[in-house]
């Protein structure tokens, strides 16, 4: 056995094998030269804020290489407001994902179920998988399904059976939401250097206003950001050994690596 120290860094560099669907590693290598390398990236979250939580620092290198990215919200956050009722609340969440998608240079999409009420049923199952086979997409990402939210959990069960049953092949990826209280054994497989682009994570994040902690005198007392992205952006970062990271589990559970960029 060689004596030479063997880091977690050099094993994700070292376990790289070539695959027949697009992956992370080729997304992120360069700029397109040509529109036929252009790909379609869909990231589907929960809520408004999910995809931009999980995804959010990955989303802008991918839209720099070129790449078209959607996110897809799976419900509008209806009860995520006290004191509004849910049109009221999923019209203000659905605004701030516009607006988040805007600083994101992305596109929103409205699957429409209700926060806290989502349901899977074989119409609701065809409609979800109508709209995401849609945008003809390449690579999906999609939340870690054993999660503490119901709705995180319906979104990713979903996800999952539009890859196995979708038309056109896709590469499908999970991501991890505040990992410890929503996600669980989450064990990633992949991982993105996002520290040129955690700052912009955080810009988008601070567009959902509405979820920022409020103490009992009607103030701001924590932005959502803070409830635990720095922390875990940290941990994934020592991880890999960089600053900041975001991780990821591919859906074969095959890494396939190489993703400092």
């Amino acid at each position: 056995m060689s004596n030479t120290p063997y880091s977690r860094r050099g094993f994700v560099k070292n376990t790289f094998k070539a695959g027949t669907l697009v992956t992370l590693p080729s997304l992120l290598h360069g700029q397109p030269q040509q529109a036929a390398e252009k790909k379609k990236i869909v990231v589907v979250g929960g809520h408004p804020d999910d995809p931009e939580s999980g995804a959010g620092g990955t989303i802008p290198l991918l839209v720099k290489a070129g790449h078209e990215v959607t996110l897809m919200y799976f419900t509008n956050g209806d009860e995520g407001i006290a004191g509004k009722s849910h049109e009221e609340a999923a019209a203000i969440r659905k605004k701030e994902a516009t607006e988040a998608c805007k600083i994101l240079h992305t596109k929103p999409l409205f699957v429409n179920q209700v926060d806290g009420e989502s349901i899977i049923t074989n119409p609701e199952m065809s409609r979800f998988q109508k709209l995401l086979w849609a945008e003809k997409p390449h690579v999906v990402f999609t939340h870690w399904p054993i999660d503490s939210h119901k709705d995180h959990q319906l979104a990713s069960v979903l996800t999952i059976q539009a890859w196995m049953e979708a038309p056109q092949p896709f590469t499908l990826y999970f991501y991890e939401v505040c990992t410890g209280t929503q996600s669980f054994v989450f064990h990633p497989t992949d991982y993105v250097d996002i520290s040129d682009t955690q700052a912009l994570k955080y810009k988008a994040l601070a567009c959902h206003a509405s979820q920022h902690v409020i103490g009992k005198d009607g103030k701001y007392t924590q932005e959502m950001y803070d409830c635990g992205h720095p922390a875990m952006e940290d941990f994934r970062g020592k991880e890999l050994g960089v600053r900041a990271a975001e991780a990821f589990i591919r859906m074969t559970g095959k890494g396939m690596g190489k993703l400092i960029i």
